[in-house]
């Protein structure tokens, strides 16, 4: 893509993120949490990897087709809380928080949402427009996957969020990594193998060195493929555009090497 055209493409997410929140993400019950991780797919990548294992492909991946827009791949996982303090106090700690989300026992004790049977969650309420602007960006939502019903269940329903609020978060959030330095080089590199390190560079072109140390990055197979790009970011500043105050150091870095593949469509 030219610098024309990238241009252009950065300024159609840049509009697209302005219109996608309508309303501020707001925790009515345990609200007592400090941040949140957005976990960002990439998308060719959790395709092939299901694909090498032999395992179910669901639709979005038997369908995936070529883009001119490469970071169209970068898609929606989901955005999650950690573990309030209110319901750390009754003895959930962060091992079963992350399992069981809001089905964790004794508290929020609400009906736990299984991967392997998404559908089965609750329609998650959302409305017509914001489902349609979840879909451009969660290949996984409606349809066959429901991946909005599971996350929402188990992530979302207890925090009281208003759902085109958190699902709108989630859209916005998106955009703005897309229209960042680090779409830039996810773009520029499009089925390549690439480092670490100049992932990291890219990321802290965009955001600095805060934005780096909040970064998970998840891999699978052999040779590695980039599934998962996971930010840790402030409860305090979810509402605001992404910016270098945004970010929360976390421990653990994920399972991603020195170098891995930003795998192109296609087996």
């Amino acid at each position: 893509m030219n610098k024309l055209g990238y241009s252009l493409a950065v300024a159609a997410v840049a509009v697209a993120a302005s219109c996608a929140q309508a309303q501020p993400l707001v925790a009515t019950r345990y609200a007592d949490f400090d941040r949140y991780v957005l976990a960002l797919s990439w998308q060719t990548g959790f395709c092939q990897s299901l694909h090498a294992d032999n395992r179910s492909e669901p639709d979005e991946c038997r369908l995936l087709k070529e883009q001119e827009d490469k970071t169209h791949f970068l898609t929606v996982h989901g955005l999650w809380p950690s573990l309030p303090k209110s319901i750390a106090a009754r003895g959930v700690d962060d091992r079963r928080w992350m399992r069981y989300g809001c089905a964790a026992r004794p508290v929020p004790n609400m009906p736990e949402a299984r991967a392997s049977r998404k559908c089965d969650a609750e329609e998650t309420g959302l409305s017509l427009e914001m489902a349609a602007k979840l879909n451009d960006v969660m290949p996984g939502a409606g349809g066959n996957s429901c991946l909005e019903r599971y996350e929402y269940a188990k992530h979302g329903v207890c925090f009281g969020f208003d759902p085109d609020a958190w699902f709108g978060t989630m859209v916005r959030m998106n955009h703005e990594v897309k229209a960042s330095e680090l779409g830039r080089f996810i773009a520029s590199h499009y089925g390549q193998r690439i480092s670490r390190s100049d992932f990291n560079a890219a990321l802290e072109k965009a955001w600095g060195k805060n934005a780096v140390k909040s970064l998970a990055l998840r891999c699978d197979g052999n040779p590695a493929w980039l599934t998962e790009i996971q930010l840790t970011i402030k409860a305090s500043a979810v509402n605001a555009p992404l910016n270098k105050t945004s970010f929360v150091p976390q421990p653990h870095p994920g399972n991603c090497g020195s170098e891995f593949i930003l795998d192109a469509v296609g087996y």
